[in-house]
């Protein structure tokens, strides 16, 4: 088996899961009628601390309907210039939202203080209203870095005082919470609505959470049924998400140990660049661009070993631990790196 570090998605069903996929208790969901999927709703509710959860297909699917509960069409919602709303979810937001994205560069996923309250709009007949504020934690292309509760305190505390919603993307918000030390619902309490991933870090086969108000998942199931969301006998798979709930958030550490092991080993290789402090979570980038090769190269030579990764821009790599790697795989992986820098240095 390849030792696939392109993602934490490609985790499959533990032995637990596939037992309670196959054994699950189900109904017609978009009747409300599958049990499996109110229990897994309420649970997920629950550890967030909002009134309502709504099980949706995908982390993307949930990000869109928030924004379409959340916002009116011809609004302008602020978030970070490379957070996954913008970046990686194929113009939703303007084909499916039609909203339009006013961007901050961040430092760290975190956009400035000051530029979120300048980014505000005032009443004007040439100005779209600012609708959302969009964070993610943690925030995937910076790295997996994990957004400080008191900087959610303080993007909060600006959304209530200029009247709105805050909406997190937290696809790993529990490698967030394990990061921090803290539960999720510390998090999520400077939110109004947030989107987390079942099938990452905690191995689900599929699926994500959206949480918030009972009156905003109201609302937001009507969006999930206009996009194709409203599933039939989906206990089948929200079976999994409650042993992913109850059993994977636990594990989580390790990930982050492999990650903080994998970019030590790394740091101490002669033509790779990275900063081992600087990984907080379970992912981690470094440029190969000392060794002369792009990212796309050295990706190549990693595969020749058996090394799945993806590429980041021109000269970085990405890879992310999660629960199918093992400390032999980071101790191997460090081993083959080492190997490709070398052989390249005694081709120049």
């Amino acid at each position: 088996m390849p030792i696939d570090l392109r993602s934490d998605t490609v985790t499959t069903p533990t032995e637990e899961m596939r037992n309670a996929m196959r054994d699950a208790v189900v109904g017609d969901d978009v009747y409300g009628d599958d049990p499996t999927i109110n229990e897994l709703e309420r649970l997920a509710a629950s550890m967030v601390e909002k009134e309502a959860a709504l099980f949706v297909t995908s982390g993307t699917q949930g990000n869109q309907v928030a924004v379409l509960t959340h916002t009116h069409r011809g609004d302008e919602i602020i978030a970070e210039a490379t957070s996954h709303i913008v970046h990686h979810e194929t113009a939703g937001l303007a084909v499916i939202g039609g909203v339009q994205p006013r961007t901050i560069q961040g430092v760290n996923g975190q956009m400035p203080i000051d530029e979120i309250v300048a980014a505000i709009r005032e009443p004007d007949v040439h100005n779209p209203r600012t609708g959302l504020i969009c964070l993610e934690n943690t925030h995937g292309d910076s790295g997996g870095r994990i957004l400080p509760l008191n900087y959610m305190k303080d993007v909060y505390e600006i959304s209530r005082a200029h009247h709105l919603p805050i909406h997190l993307d937290g696809a790993r918000l529990f490698n967030a919470a394990v990061g921090l030390g803290v539960q999720p619902k510390e998090i999520t309490a400077y939110t109004d609505s947030v989107q987390f991933c079942l099938s990452k870090g905690l191995s689900a086969p599929m699926g994500s959470i959206l949480a918030g108000s009972k009156e905003f998942i109201d609302q937001a199931r009507k969006w999930r049924k206009m996009l194709g969301g409203g599933t039939r006998q989906a206990g089948v798979v929200g079976a999994a998400g409650i042993v992913a709930l109850n059993d994977m958030v636990s594990r989580l550490p390790e990930d982050h140990r492999h990650a903080k092991q994998l970019a030590e080993g790394l740091a101490q290789i002669d033509g790779i660049e990275i900063n081992a402090i600087e990984v907080e979570s379970n992912i981690l980038f470094f440029s190969v661009a000392p060794v002369g090769l792009s990212s796309t190269e050295f990706i190549e030579r990693l595969k020749s070993y058996d090394i799945l990764a993806n590429t980041y821009g021109s000269s970085q790599i990405r890879f992310v631990t999660h629960r199918e790697i093992e400390t032999e795989d980071i101790e191997r992986t460090i081993a083959c790196v080492k190997e490709i820098c070398a052989n390249e240095r005694t081709h120049v």
